[in-house]
């Protein structure tokens, strides 16, 4: 009964965590929307294929269909973004999350090809941590 206990709490606070975040998340784009990036999200997302690998990129990047999906509705709530263009982007978050876990089934692969070895997370993760300080520091 501790157990089950513990395991819904654990349950409760996740959600919560996660209900939270997706909160801040659409409130710091809202926030950060202007006219630069409107005009942007209606070029790109006016074609499907663009939208769609955007909605891909995005959803690897940060590693969550549903926070894709949250971050839509804030863009379509705060009128970023029209209702049609979302279809592409969303398609592509679904793709997007098929990517992230097989890019995380290639940690499995034997360390015998070279291009194999550079494509596992261990070798790619701190290459693109060390651009996004140095983009960080520029910008």
């Amino acid at each position: 009964m501790t157990q089950m206990l513990t395991m819904t709490a654990m349950l409760l606070g996740g959600l919560a965590f996660f209900l939270y975040g997706m909160n801040i998340m659409s409130n710091g784009l809202e926030q950060m929307a202007g006219g630069g990036l409107e005009r942007t999200m209606k070029k790109v997302t006016s074609n499907d294929f663009l939208g769609f690998f955007l909605g891909a990129g995005i959803t690897v990047a940060i590693q969550s269909s549903s926070a894709m999906t949250v971050m839509l509705v804030g863009l379509v709530n705060s009128g970023i973004m029209e209702f049609g263009n979302t279809f592409g982007m969303i398609m592509g978050s679904n793709v997007g999350t098929t990517l992230t876990a097989w890019i995380l089934s290639l940690t499995g692969i034997s360390k015998g090809n070279f291009f194999l070895t550079l494509l596992q997370p261990m070798t790619f993760a701190p290459i693109l941590a060390f651009i996004g300080i140095i983009l960080k520091m520029v910008a």
